[in-house]
């Protein structure tokens, strides 16, 4: 195993382990703990207009509460679709070159949401903009966890990817607090502070990036594994499980500030008073559900990715039903969000275990040798990841729609969960009935069937 100064690593082998443990620990980790980094910073940019919304009183800049849901609608959708590229680019550029370029891309959307704000009355044609700009971080996350799934062996993968993608998505819950910082510092019209620290912050970890990550040469995600991916059913059947965690996490991390907001006006309190109190309460949410995320990859690795999804969707059916239950009540709000956030945390890291868990059991079944097994491993595992996320970002912008039209509808957000218990019931049927109901016979090492089995296309 050689690194060139010029940062690219030949022969990387993770399945090694008398390398792993004579210097391959020490650079996967370095890679991991800048890569969580960028991620992070790209997971803040693309969730900010779920506090810069809190900024945006309707009667200064014209935007009602269904054009806010519709604005994190967009960031989501934008943010989901990119993950289709973010997933090969890795390959093609390199891990630690595409990094400092998708931190340093994102300085355009954070520019463009101050000179928004400074003008308030723009058309919401050119918020819907900024929001799609914003998802540029969105991506970040399925180049990133491609990339760290190839520097990690199989035994430590749920662990690494979970603490990747839990650190990322502290990104969420770390613009939310910071926004309410400022909002208690300079008030609800000065929400210019928040964008100038991302402003540091993406210099920062394009810097770090490009002094201390690698770039690794070898099998990677392209289009061939893409077109082999597309076509696995359970590239799809994954990808539906993810709707139910990261589309949650990520939909919700929009909207549960926006629906703390309204129950404090609804109880009387002016748009500043209410914007305090709902910054106050909402960045926990998503915090809770990010630091989960890494527990929920370890539970897997012990138990099985399969068996703590189903506990997840099996509670979240509880998280939905006390939303249903507590109607406008601030208490049970608070109460039925933080249970979804931290079981969809949970089952993210759980779902992602279940990637490569499969995709290495296909490959040992395979009349390829050592290396080609490894290499089918990496990339069908990195495609499936990116295209895991991608649509399960997508459940996000469900949650905002379904959201938006139940407000629209109803005045109330009683129906949309109703809808989304719903789905959570049917995701847990269909992890019982493909990933656990198999006979005990055939199953292996803890893992389920469909974890062990070579995939059918």
């Amino acid at each position: 195993m050689q690194s060139k100064r010029s940062h690219t690593i030949t022969d990387w082998d993770p399945e090694d382990v008398e390398a792993w443990e004579n210097g391959g620990a020490r650079v996967a980790r370095r890679n991991l703990i800048w890569s969580v980094a960028a991620e992070h910073v790209g997971f803040s940019v693309w969730s900010l207009w779920s506090v810069m919304v809190l900024f945006m009183p309707t009667e200064v800049y014209g935007i009602s509460l269904g054009d806010k849901f519709l604005i994190g609608a967009v960031a989501t959708l934008t943010g989901s679709l990119l993950r289709f590229p973010y997933t090969m680019a890795t390959t093609r550029f390199g891990g630690r070159n595409w990094t400092v370029f998708s931190a340093v891309v994102l300085l355009i959307p954070v520019v463009a949401t101050i000179a928004l704000l400074a003008n308030p009355g723009q058309p919401l044609w050119m918020y819907l903009v900024c929001a799609a700009l914003t998802g540029l971080g969105g991506g970040n996350f399925a180049s990133s966890m491609t990339n760290i799934n190839a520097f990690y062996p199989q035994r430590l993968k749920g662990w690494a990817l979970g603490l990747n993608a839990g650190g990322g998505n502290l990104g969420v819950p770390a613009v939310q607090l910071l926004g309410l910082l400022v909002i208690a510092w300079a008030g609800d019209r000065q929400p210019y502070w928040v964008c100038a620290f991302y402003l540091v912050a993406l210099v920062a970890a394009g810097i770090g990036a490009a002094m201390f990550m690698d770039n690794l040469q070898g099998p990677g995600v392209d289009m061939a594994a893409m077109r082999a991916a597309l076509g696995n059913r359970h590239t799809w059947t994954i990808s539906l499980l993810y709707i139910g965690t990261f589309g949650s996490f990520i939909g919700f991390s929009f909207a549960f500030g926006q629906m703390l907001a309204l129950s404090f006006r609804e109880q009387g309190q002016s748009v500043g008073e209410a914007s305090l109190h709902a910054a106050q309460i909402a960045f926990i949410g998503p915090l809770l559900g990010s630091i989960s995320r890494v527990y929920g990859g370890k539970l897997a690795d012990r138990f099985g990715g399969s068996a703590v999804t189903l506990v997840v969707f099996v509670g979240m059916i509880g998280g939905a039903a006390v939303l249903i239950a507590g109607g406008t009540s601030i208490a049970a709000c608070a109460i039925g969000f933080v249970l979804l956030f931290v079981l969809s945390g949970m089952g993210n890291g759980s779902v992602y275990k279940i990637i490569p868990s499969v995709f290495d059991a296909a490959a040992r079944s395979l009349p390829l040798d050592e290396a080609g097994r490894a290499a089918y491993s990496r990339s069908m595992s990195g495609a499936v990841i990116g295209i895991a996320g991608a649509v399960g970002g997508l459940g996000g912008v469900g949650i905002n729609l379904v959201l938006r039209q139940s407000y629209a509808s109803t005045g109330a957000a009683t129906w949309a969960f109703v809808i989304f218990g719903a789905f959570y019931a049917v995701a847990a049927v269909i992890t019982w009935r493909v990933y656990l109901a198999v006979p005990r016979s055939r199953a292996a090492s803890g893992e389920s069937v469909a974890e062990s089995a070579t995939l059918g296309s």
